[in-house]
């Protein structure tokens, strides 16, 4: 793939939520970006798995590449008899999101969920490279977010530099400059932490002079949920 040189859209934790990712796509075309990449936590914890995963797959003029998180892995190939019922009624309720998903959307598509990277790499036209991946590059199953001291941050990043790392997990937006490294977190899209729903997008844009990176909030209106649909 040649090298970006127009703007670039980056989300993650969707959680199987059409609206708020419906949102942002209109916000993109308005915006005329065409280039969009998605770190993860896809499907699981909305009640439209299905179609977040088809509207993903089927972007017309849009480009997007999709990572793969821990939570999208599991939901792909966590064999079922792990999943054992416990006397915590949260844990209930998150197994039967967990199968009512996996039924929702099907076999086939947890296969290509399967097939997904964890890791995308995107190469800049003025040369830089950013990397982008659902929690620390080092190990997946830790998050990098804006309140670690840069000792922890840097020992996150592990073996895999680049000139901007895009990560997700935290839920809580926020960019910093750690010993060279632009880090940039992404807010979840599809589960915003405060009340009001809204989704967090970055646009990043590669320029000669220097790469603007620019934080977007997209309102939404939230779909309601259907009766008796799991949560």
């Amino acid at each position: 793939m040649p090298p970006a040189a127009k703007p670039m859209a980056f989300l993650s934790d969707i959680h199987g939520a059409l609206a708020p990712l419906e949102a942002v796509l209109e916000e993109l075309a308005r915006r005329d970006v065409t280039d969009i990449y998605v770190a993860g936590d896809l499907l699981l914890g909305g009640d439209q798995p299905l179609e977040v995963w088809r509207r993903l797959n089927t972007s017309g003029r849009l480009t997007i590449e999709l990572a793969r998180s821990l939570a999208d892995t599991a939901l792909a190939t966590l064999p079922e008899t792990r999943l054992v019922p416990r006397a915590d009624e949260d844990d209930d309720e998150k197994r039967e999101a967990f199968l009512a998903t996996r039924k929702a959307v099907g076999a086939l598509v947890l296969k290509a969920l399967e097939k997904l990277p964890t890791l995308i790499r995107v190469g800049l036209a003025d040369g830089r490279e950013v990397l982008v991946v659902h929690g620390a590059p080092r190990d997946p199953g830790l998050d990098i977010s804006h309140d670690q001291d840069d000792d922890e941050v840097t020992e996150l990043l592990g073996g895999e530099p680049a000139d901007i790392v895009v990560v997700a997990g935290a839920h809580i937006p926020f960019q910093r400059e750690v010993r060279g490294v632009r880090v940039v977190g992404l807010g979840a899209a599809g589960e915003p932490l405060g009340d009001e729903p809204v989704a967090h997008v970055v646009l990043i844009t590669p320029r000669y002079e220097g790469t603007v990176v620019e934080d977007a909030f997209v309102p939404f209106e939230p779909t309601p949920a259907p009766p008796g649909s799991p949560r």
